[in-house]
């Protein structure tokens, strides 16, 4: 039901910046309040909260009173239940039997009659018992298809309303900025308009289904040091304006998300989740953002814990208050006693409580909770979370990412291999397909004798499926951690045996220790963990043909296995936690029945030292004669191979736009291979001449081209200028006028060299030790000028955002 905007609450005693205006019935039942029921509506309650760790310091965090039964707790309202589906296994429908009556109760026993809004991760599906689980959002990235992202965003959606939850905890819409990160898995890639599309999808797709979607981490989660979790964040405005903001600010002004979770980061000294500035004078005052803004999990609580910027909790509440978190989650800790009693003695005004009080229940309003008939309907007495539509998405999803990033002709597996030995310590596990906020990794994992609930086929269980007259020989060899080699022989048998080998090595996906990749699961090597490049290398020295399987949930330096001279695998496959379809995908591109058509979401890199690293990185960001520390990655941004070639012709751009305004840029792109496959088309531009530096490579645009053999179509790009937007010496974001250069290639180091300085001091600087650019397989356009006129523009909400697209 649309909000009637008419009537305005009673000014607050002192400006409280961003106050909301309420709607006739929400400023009704504000008016009717007390302090109590109005703190009770900005918290949440974690009903199933046990031994379970899915969040950090859970347990330390656990409030106290866990006794009190659960109209005790209620007994003023209460904003949110925590999820009800994804804290241990339940059967959903018994659970949605559950939330009606508790709903009915909350109605019919409060004095205000409140629902209750149902809030739940879903971040590779909604994280539920016997719910689907999609590829984890790297693999998103590795697709380049906002169109399928949607697709699956409203499948997840509809299994969200259907089961009585309301808010979605996804999608992370943090830049990649070091793969030593542990969340990397739950992150789209480097690029933060690859990043901002496909997570814009993903929002679109989730709300449709009438579902509010929730952006993670506002803001600059992804740039702490060293890539561990929590750490502070040295980035600089601009870099925050730059890099980690644009994604969020796609999702609020093209997407129209509902809401937003903020960071644990503290940016140069200042915990996120205190800073008004951010929270309230960027995120809504200047990005418009008019939606609830809900905890990360005991962020409040971390103010005083963890950060030191709070003697208690009652001040951890005021400042979190004040900077602009509406909702404490996952449970009332700061936002309850402790913020009452500081309101009560006169050291907070009331005011701040309204306005998020206001927030919270226009949020209700709009999802129809307030509704006389809201929950008086039956729950649903059966429901298939996991329906054939939902399992081919997920296969679609899984396959488009798959990322060959080698092959020497050992790909696709010939008709004549008889015998595969199929190595490795994720051949053959569900949870090896799996992200770190998958059921079964996120929540089974504590229930390990508790059935799966969906089919998951394994990548031995698919290829044997697909090649029934194959012997396949399955030796597991190592596991993913550790340094046990006592299966080393056995695996070396039976691949000596083989007509191919595939070797199967990668990440076991968790949290807080518990894997090798997930929140809480940094590294400091970007080496396979424990023993599994022994394992391939044994394997490859057998001499039979290997290929090697990446499942994992991060890149890793494997330039031995790429670059490695002959002692290599014969082909790599990256596969992004493809999800319960991805063993299924994994086989239809080993024996051809797909081709592989992923593109790297981020750099595949060459050592941790060379960390942190983005392809966005300015004329010294990368290689070059002062230094001889060779930051390049293994393999580019954008990068990935196929079973086919494509070529591109006739690129044509404008000549000139303005600064305010947009131009064309057109290629041809030509299957001139055997087999039908889709090419990414990547449009990258460069600012040749800016007031500050700016990257020799950027994503402007892309799309996904499907041709047939012999096919070749004209894919037509509409730029706004303002893709070359960013912050000037002022911090103002402009677009300047003069020269940027456009190039249509299939990934970022497919484009002109950079300069040599060696040419410029006359041979006086001239490293023998730097790097020297090779070549690698992809198409490019030659760089062609456009030149942007006018007078320096200031960029503003009404400018366009997004590259518009057409194939013909």
């Amino acid at each position: 039901m649309a909000s009637d905007t008419s009537l305005e609450t009673l000014p607050p005693t002192e400006e409280v910046p961003a106050f909301p205006i309420a709607s006739e019935r929400v400023g009704a039942l504000l008016a009717r309040m007390t302090l109590e029921e109005k703190a009770a509506q900005l918290v949440g309650y974690w009903l199933d909260q046990g031994g379970e760790v899915v969040a950090p310091l859970q347990n330390e965090m656990a409030a106290a009173g866990r006794h009190d039964t659960l109209a005790d707790v209620t007994r003023n309202g209460i904003g949110h239940y925590t999820r009800l589906y994804g804290t241990r296994p339940v059967e959903p429908a018994e659970r949605a039997a559950w939330l009606w009556a508790e709903q009915r109760r909350l109605k019919r026993d409060t004095r205000l009659g409140i629902p209750a809004l149902v809030h739940e991760e879903c971040l590779t599906g909604l994280a539920a018992w016997k719910a689907a689980t999609f590829p984890t959002p790297l693999a998103w990235g590795a697709s380049f298809d906002r169109e399928l992202v949607a697709e699956m965003g409203a499948l997840i959606g509809d299994s969200m309303r259907r089961l009585g939850v309301h808010q979605g905890l996804a999608p992370v819409l943090d830049v990649i900025r070091d793969p030593r990160w542990g969340r990397v898995d739950e992150c789209i890639g480097e690029d933060p308009y690859l990043v901002g599309t496909i997570g814009t999808a993903y929002v679109q797709g989730l709300q449709s289904a009438g579902v509010h979607a929730t952006l993670k981490h506002f803001l600059g989660y992804s740039g702490s040091r060293a890539g561990r979790n929590h750490a502070p964040v040295s980035a600089g405005p601009r870099e925050v304006a730059d890099v980690f903001l644009p994604p969020f600010e796609m999702a609020i002004r093209d997407g129209g998300v509902r809401s937003v979770m903020n960071s644990y980061a503290e940016i140069d000294g200042v915990p996120v989740a205190s800073d008004p500035e951010l929270l309230t004078g960027v995120l809504r005052e200047r990005l418009g953002f008019d939606g609830v803004v809900v905890a990360d999990y005991f962020a409040i609580a971390f103010l005083e814990v963890m950060h030191a910027v709070a003697a208690d909790r009652g001040e951890a509440a005021e400042l979190a208050l004040r900077a602009g978190i509406d909702v404490e989650l996952p449970s009332g800790d700061a936002y309850a006693a402790p913020l009452i009693d500081r309101i009560r003695a006169g050291l907070l005004d009331e005011a701040y409580l309204d306005r998020a009080v206001i927030r919270v229940l226009a949020q209700k309003e709009q999802l129809g909770l307030l509704e006389a008939d809201a929950f008086e309907d039956e729950p649903p007495s059966a429901v298939d979370l996991d329906t054939p539509r939902h399992r081919d998405v997920a296969r679609r999803l899984a396959a488009e990412s798959l990322v060959l990033l080698s092959n020497d002709g050992a790909l696709p597996l010939a008709g004549t291999a008889r015998r595969i030995a199929l190595i490795g310590p994720n051949a053959d596990r569900t949870e090896a397909l799996q992200g770190c906020y998958s059921f079964a990794n996120h929540v089974l994992a504590h229930h390990p004798d508790h059935e799966l609930g969906i089919e998951i086929p394994t990548v031995r269980e698919a290829l044997a499926a697909a090649l029934p007259a194959a012997e396949i020989v399955h030796v597991r060899g190592a596991e993913v951690e550790g340094d046990d080699r006592t299966g080393f022989a056995e695996a070396e048998r039976a691949a000596a045996a083989a007509d191919v080998a595939v070797v199967v090595v990668g990440d076991q996906a968790g949290l807080f220790g518990r894997g090798t990749v997930g929140e809480g699961n940094d590294v400091e090597s970007l080496d396979l963990p424990g023993v599994q490049r022994d394992l391939v290398e044994r394997i490859v020295a057998t001499g039979t043909p290997v290929v090697m399987v990446v499942l994992s949930g991060r890149p890793y330096a494997i330039d031995w296995a790429l670059d490695g001279g002959a002692a290599r695998p014969a082909a790599v496959l990256q596969a992004f936690f493809p999800g319960e379809e991805g063993g299924a995908a994994i086989a239809d591109v080993l024996t051809g029945a797909t081709t592989p058509s992923g593109r790297l979401p981020l750099s595949l890199p060459r050592s941790s030292g060379a960390q942190p690293y983005s392809y966005l990185h300015p004329i010294l960001g990368g290689p070059s004669d002062v230094t001889s520390a060779d930051p390049s990655p293994l393999r580019p941004f954008g990068f990935g191979l196929s079973y086919t070639t494509f070529s591109y012709d006739a690129f044509e751009v404008s000549a000139e736009a303005p600064t305010s305004g947009a131009f064309a840029a057109s290629v041809v792109v030509a299957n001139t291979g055997a087999r039908r496959g889709a090419e990414i088309v990547q449009l990258y531009g460069r600012d040749v001449v800016a007031s500050v530096t700016r990257p020799v490579a950027q994503l402007l645009g892309y799309a996904r081209v499907e041709l047939d053999p012999g096919e070749r179509r004209t894919v037509r790009f509409e730029v706004p200028s303002a893709r070359f937007a960013f912050s000037d010496r002022g911090l103002t974001r402009v677009v300047e006028p003069g020269e940027v250069q456009v190039w249509a290639a299939a990934h970022a180091e497919a484009s002109a060299a950079a300069p040599e300085i060696a040419g410029v001091t006359g041979g006086a600087i001239s490293n023998e030790r730097a790097h020297r650019r090779r070549a690698l397989p992809g198409s490019a356009t030659p760089a062609l000028p456009v030149v942007l006129t006018g007078d320096v523009h200031a960029v503003t909400a009404a400018d366009a955002r997004v590259v518009a697209v057409s194939i013909a």
